[in-house]
């Protein structure tokens, strides 16, 4: 029997998710070569101009310039998702905070912190979560900590997990609904953290991916007897990450904070691209509001690091 045109997509897509959910080992989790049809919400390669399931127009066509496609003057690969924009803010904000450690350090010819540390006062300069600060008026340490890291450790675990389930996370929702859960996840996370231990500085990407973890196992409920078998596998990532913060002085709270505030997007926000108009322009409206709070945070970091060190 035949589906209908648009249930059969549906079916289609949630096909794809699952078999990417469970990794089946001759298949990466997720396929970069393909995206989504704006228009029957099919999976398709990612290079053509026009669908072949529905025939319609998808993007203009490479341009016959002179620059690789895809990177500035040829050189700068330009991110193509939304997760691996975060991977590239995330490894920049450590740059520079390594550098102003190391800067730090030889200004009072004193050795760095070892593995790559990053010096707790370049943190607070940088926006880490510190209560007095944030309770002084600096709301944007809420966000500005999401995208510090203190050591090549603690940036490599938090960029592994998010490069398994972001790309997950963002083929299932969006990328405009994925960027928002992220943010929310992280300054929700940041902001139970600072109830719970106002006077602890706080930094890191966890608590937002503890959030996409938390849509996961939200929108797993959504699909029955699949869902609560992958329910149970991301359960135990959230157990052992819990875990490993009793015995390591990670921030729980923030952990706790992003977890909770995914699961209820994951199970009340509806998956895939918005399928009207009104909801497209919605969604696409509050991507680029949290894109504009994140940029806008940065600005005001950087607005008070030029006064306090200028």
């Amino acid at each position: 029997m035949l589906l209908p045109r648009k249930l059969w997509f549906k079916w289609q897509r949630v096909k794809t998710f699952w078999r990417h959910a469970w990794g089946r080992k001759e298949q990466p989790a997720y396929d970069a070569s393909l995206r989504m049809c704006p228009n029957c919400r099919g999976l398709i390669d990612r290079r053509v101009s026009v669908c072949p399931l529905c025939g319609a127009f998808t993007r203009p066509a490479r341009s016959r310039g002179g620059s690789a496609p895809g990177r500035v003057m040829g050189v700068i690969p330009i991110p193509r998702t939304a997760t691996s924009a975060l991977v590239g803010v995330n490894i920049l904000l450590y740059a520079v905070s390594w550098y102003m450690t190391q800067k730090a350090a030889a200004a009072v010819l004193s050795a760095a912190p070892a593995w790559g540390g990053i010096d707790n006062r370049v943190l607070v300069s940088l926006g880490a979560k510190f209560g007095p600060a944030i309770y002084a008026g600096q709301w944007w340490r809420l966000v500005t900590a999401v995208f510090l890291h203190a050591g090549l450790l603690h940036l490599g675990m938090n960029l592994w997990v998010l490069l398994d389930v972001g790309p997950m996370t963002e083929a299932l929702f969006s990328a405009s609904k994925f960027i928002v859960v992220y943010l929310a996840s992280g300054v929700a996370g940041f902001l139970l953290s600072l109830w719970w231990s106002p006077f602890v500085v706080s930094i890191g990407a966890s608590g937002a991916i503890m959030g996409l973890i938390g849509a996961l196992i939200g929108a797993s409920f959504h699909h029955g007897t699949l869902g609560k078998e992958f329910r149970g596998r991301l359960w135990r990532w959230v157990i052992y990450i819990l875990i490993f913060g009793l015995f390591f002085a990670v921030d729980n709270a923030a952990h706790v904070g992003g977890l909770v505030t995914g699961l209820l997007f994951g199970y009340l926000v509806p998956e895939g691209e918005p399928e009207s108009g009104a909801a497209e322009t919605l969604w696409s409206l509050l991507g680029t509001l949290a894109v504009l709070i994140i940029a806008g945070s940065f600005a005001l970091m950087a607005l008070h690091l030029s006064r306090i060190t200028g």
